[in-house]
């Protein structure tokens, strides 16, 4: 039977037909780009159809980020927000970054990674010193049982103010990046245009912001 880390796994576990040192030559940028020395996805990369099932069964880790821009002081002068198509393409939705964080991931690599999704590999985030969330959002797939609704998962995201110091040039799925003013009169309306409690979480980093 193979052996991990001098671990004997069960029959059923994900890792019981893998070899030990897989995970030798992987790196953070095969995670961030999907390249590297891993040549191809990374061990624990999901396929379409196992991803499904694991939603299906299995609370999934994700990241939600505001992104701001910040003056010359450290302080927040603008606070952006995501514009895409949503899943039917009906509509198009204002939203925030967001992505799992995959396998074999730290946090820090998934948050660098979702926002260069969106964002492009310009934006030049600066990621933060302390990985405490601002807030914890539950999201569930029935209605109701929180503020925070995904349809597809039962999903647990650690919510993270990011600065964004470089160019920002909209990647994959997103079509646009708004900025606004936190404290201008047009911000409550963008957050009520937010829908499945993607609001609740900007009136929450907004507050955090002060």
């Amino acid at each position: 039977m193979p052996v991990l880390n001098d671990e004997v796994p069960d029959n059923d576990d994900f890792d019981a037909n893998r070899h030990r040192g897989e995970f030798d030559n992987i790196n953070p940028e095969d995670f961030m780009h999907n390249s590297g020395s891993g040549r191809g996805n990374p061990p624990g990369w999901l396929s379409p159809s196992e991803l499904d099932r694991a939603r299906r069964e299995v609370p999934m880790a994700y990241i939600q980020i505001v992104p701001v821009r910040t003056d010359s002081m450290g302080r927040v002068s603008q606070v952006g927000t995501l514009l895409r198509v949503s899943e039917d393409g009906s509509i198009v939705e204002r939203t925030l970054i967001a992505g799992r964080v995959l396998y074999h991931e730290s946090l820090r690599e998934a948050i660098a990674r979702n926002i260069a999704r969106d964002m492009g590999d310009l934006a030049l985030p600066v990621l933060p010193q302390c990985l405490q969330p601002f807030t914890v959002a539950e999201f569930f797939p029935t209605p109701g049982v929180s503020p925070f609704y995904d349809e597809r998962q039962h999903a647990i995201a650690l919510c993270y103010v990011v600065p964004i110091a470089g160019d920002c040039k909209p990647q994959d799925e997103t079509l646009d990046v708004e900025w606004v003013d936190p404290h201008g009169a047009t911000v409550g309306a963008l957050v009520d245009q937010m829908i499945n409690g993607y609001g609740t979480i900007m009136r929450r980093a907004l507050s955090w912001i002060g």
